[in-house]
């Protein structure tokens, strides 16, 4: 990765956070995006890529706003000269109940962020592209299988590995790669809270992480409850490198064998 530029988006804390991380170590430069109400996290994701001797440029945009979106990467890859890669992690997480009772803010938000903010990235980001590059966009195990109450998560996740298969059939002839990474549970805020906690363990009161872990870890093939940011990162750092040059098109998935479990 020495010397390439690579975009990340929902780059203020976990997973974010940790691609921006791991790929500086492997010789990146980053552009790390998320929101404005981030900008203390975002900075101390900069000052993290910093430390690895890489550059990294922060800017802050909604990813659903098209124009503002645009102009903040357009400002981050012109200091870094361009892009190379495209990590599209931005997203949100509502888990309102069944489809039924999903209120249309609840999904239009999640649809609005997941998928369309995932397009508007994609957009913005390749049009710094020169001579080829790698698109990788973070999906989830909800992409590939139903996840009971989150039909709008799940909704949006399934469609963007539409999303990925398209692009790679209208990027390929540019050298452009596009790819989804399926990450399970990961230990991140967005599933280590109280209200998780609940959903997971509803005859337990006030379940810690500890309870949690147990009902997740019982969903695995592996003997464990989750899988770490840079696990992940590992495989948006393969999607990412010269070492997957010919693979496109694809799902990678690292969930400690959930989807796999009959």
């Amino acid at each position: 990765m020495a010397g390439s530029r690579v975009l990340v988006t929902g780059a203020a804390g976990g997973m974010g956070r940790s691609h921006c991380v791991t790929l500086a170590q492997a010789g990146a430069d980053v552009l790390a995006l998320d929101l404005e109400d981030t900008r203390h996290e975002l900075d101390a994701t900069a000052e993290a890529v910093r430390a690895t001797g890489r550059t990294c440029v922060a800017e802050t945009a909604d990813i659903r706003d098209t124009a503002a979106l645009r102009a903040a990467v357009d400002r981050g890859a012109n200091t870094l000269g361009g892009l190379d890669v495209v990590v599209a992690n931005a997203g949100v997480y509502d888990v309102p109940g069944p489809s039924w009772t999903i209120d249309p803010q609840t999904w239009r938000r999640s649809l609005d962020v997941n998928l369309t903010g995932t397009w508007n990235t994609v957009r913005a980001g390749v049009a710094h592209f020169a001579g080829g590059g790698s698109v990788i966009l973070v999906s989830s195990t909800a992409g590939i299988k139903a996840i009971p109450s989150a039909s709008h998560y799940s909704a949006a996740k399934h469609a963007v590995v539409g999303l990925a298969r398209t692009l790679a059939n209208e990027l390929g002839s540019r050298s452009i790669r596009v790819n989804t990474v399926h990450p399970g549970s990961v230990h991140t805020p967005m599933i280590i809270n109280s209200r998780v906690f609940s959903r997971l363990c509803p005859d337990v009161d006030n379940p810690t992480e500890a309870d949690a872990a147990a009902v997740l870890a019982s969903r695995n093939l592996l003997p464990v409850p989750w899988v770490d940011p840079v696990d992940v990162s590992n495989a948006v750092l393969f999607l990412a490198s010269e070492d997957s040059r010919y693979i496109t098109g694809t799902q990678l998935v690292v969930d400690a064998g959930l989807t796999q479990k009959v």
